[in-house]
């Protein structure tokens, strides 16, 4: 779990496995561990030699698929989602994938294919800056050459979940 998912807190792991009663295992493990404390006093645990680059390094945009433990894997969420956008990633029933920025569940995505053409549309949950679009519209483009075999690809940005705000 922590090789994927760290630095976690027991509750983050007792939350991803669905299992209780795991502070006993991690005060085992303390020894080969590393503990850190969030900005709450949450004590988070660590493999000593996974990487930790400098707060202030910036995450490339990433896409992830409806439903990726990424988002669900942790008790304290909002290291990655912040309070506006919790359940913005889908409407009733439906669930669409999500649009990391630097680290922040910023937007959602979907694919439609029409004939050979596969048009990744993103919704942004803010305003993007600087860069971001640029960046975040790379990384579709990417994503789209390893997700499906269509001849052309299209990138947008536009609004297809209505929030009701």
């Amino acid at each position: 779990y922590l090789n994927a998912f760290g630095p976690a807190s027991v509750k983050d792991m007792q939350r991803w496995a669905g299992l209780t009663r795991l502070r006993e295992v991690f005060d085992r493990l303390r020894p080969q561990l590393l503990t850190f404390r969030d900005e709450r006093g949450t004590e988070l645990f660590d493999l000593p030699d996974a990487p930790r680059p400098d707060p202030d390094t910036p995450a490339p945009p990433r896409f992830l698929p409806e439903f990726d433990n990424v988002l669900l894997g942790h008790d304290d969420r909002s290291r990655l989602i912040a309070e506006v956008n919790r359940g913005r990633n889908g409407v009733g029933n439906q669930s669409y994938g999500t649009v990391l920025v630097d680290g922040f569940f910023e937007a959602v995505w979907r694919v439609e294919r029409e004939g050979d053409t596969a048009t990744l549309t993103v919704q942004p949950l803010r305003t993007l800056r600087g860069g971001e679009r640029a960046e975040v519209t790379e990384e579709a483009v990417r994503m789209l050459t390893v997700m499906t075999d269509a001849a052309s690809y299209d990138v947008r940005f536009g609004t297809f979940l209505d929030f009701g705000d």
